[in-house]
């Protein structure tokens, strides 16, 4: 499973680093701080709790 976030679209409501600090990196001004990552064995839940926090909706899953 991947996250793939869309940067340019994030408002920084940081709803999804709430979730999932350890996956969801944010920048110093509060905004995603990544573009994507392989989610780690045993953190899917999380990482799809973490998606869908986001009322932007710039976080995505894809399942591999």
């Amino acid at each position: 499973m991947k996250i793939v976030i869309d940067k340019g679209n994030c408002v920084g409501h940081a709803r999804g680093a709430a979730i999932a600090a350890d996956l969801i990196l944010l920048d110093a001004e509060g905004y995603i701080a990544i573009e994507g990552f392989d989610v780690p064995e045993g953190q899917e839940a999380l990482a799809r709790r973490a998606a869908k926090a986001c009322p932007e909706r710039v976080i995505s899953v894809v399942e591999d």
